[in-house]
């Protein structure tokens, strides 16, 4: 069993690494802190152990981590164009930050399902998909309707869903 605490301590620096990747994209670097910060909120008060919430919030900042390259290899940054070639992007990215190899197995899961809405039966994966919505919610400027259904569909966690309607379902 791995412990969480080795890799949380180098937060920081994955979050300065990828800014430095993201060649100025501040789109880009926006968007995963925003993910970031929900992700790291929800987790934390749907009580998360020391483990799960640090690799939870290690997916949430390398989530998107494909987008540049399947700009440029697809001319699109589609979820699944993103799930598909973000895993191996995720192992090099992480591996100078020497992290225990089945914390790496656990983060290149969540970012190859970050766009899998069925079968989600971990709660980092339920969180990290909270945690984009929101964020994509308010950058795509989905509907009313569009986040009435995404709440119906895959919204579970206490929080995520208290946060959903603080922002976006709020009367008035």
């Amino acid at each position: 069993m791995i412990s969480g605490g080795k890799m949380k301590n180098k937060i920081a620096d994955i979050i300065i690494k990828l800014c430095g990747e993201s060649e100025g994209n501040l789109h880009d670097i926006n968007h995963f802190l925003k993910v970031y910060a929900f992700a790291k909120c929800i987790g934390e008060k749907e009580g998360l152990d020391e483990l799960n919430q640090c690799v939870l919030e290690v997916a949430a900042i390398v989530h998107d981590i494909a987008c540049p390259l399947c700009r440029k290899k697809y001319g699109s940054t589609e979820g699944s164009l993103q799930e598909k070639e973000g895993a191996a992007l995720t192992e090099e990215f992480l591996s100078g930050f020497d992290p225990p190899r089945d914390f790496v197995e656990r983060v290149k899961w969540l970012v190859a399902h970050h766009h899998t809405y069925s079968d989600v039966e971990q709660i980092e994966h339920r969180i990290l998909l909270e945690a984009d919505f929101l964020v994509n919610a308010e950058e795509n400027r989905y509907s009313p309707e569009q986040i009435e259904a995404a709440k119906r569909s895959f919204f579970r966690t206490e929080t995520g869903l208290g946060l959903l309607d603080s922002i976006y379902l709020r009367e008035g």
